[in-house]
């Protein structure tokens, strides 16, 4: 493990590359809480920004039956997370970045191609 990283309090694997951005939880000052996702990259257009859609089972009780839903969420990348589109990531809650990004990518789980 590289000395400037510091621990985020979660069960994830720490990068290997190293950065200087202001919102990583590995080495900026960003503070990580609350919520913790797993879900599949669908989009990357923005800047530092990834787009992350999650599946969820929803009950309808006059059918007495499930319904698929999801969410997408957007989340900041941090240049050291090797990100690319299709991966399975973990996502976690953390202060407001911007108007929409509310999460961050912290682990990349497989490459799902």
């Amino acid at each position: 493990m590289k000395q400037n990283h510091k621990d985020i309090g979660l069960e994830v694997e720490q990068p290997k590359d190293v950065c200087n951005d202001k919102h990583c939880p590995f080495h900026g000052s960003l503070v990580v809480r609350g919520r913790l996702i797993i879900g599949n990259v669908i989009r990357m257009n923005a800047q530092k920004t990834a787009v992350i859609e999650t599946d969820r089972l929803f009950y309808i009780p006059k059918y007495e039956r499930y319904e698929k839903r999801s969410t997408r969420i957007k989340a900041h990348i941090s240049p050291c997370m090797n990100v690319q589109l299709g991966n399975k990531v973990k996502v976690v809650e953390c202060r407001p970045i911007s108007k929409t990004k509310n999460f961050v990518i912290v682990g990349v789980e497989k490459w799902n191609h």
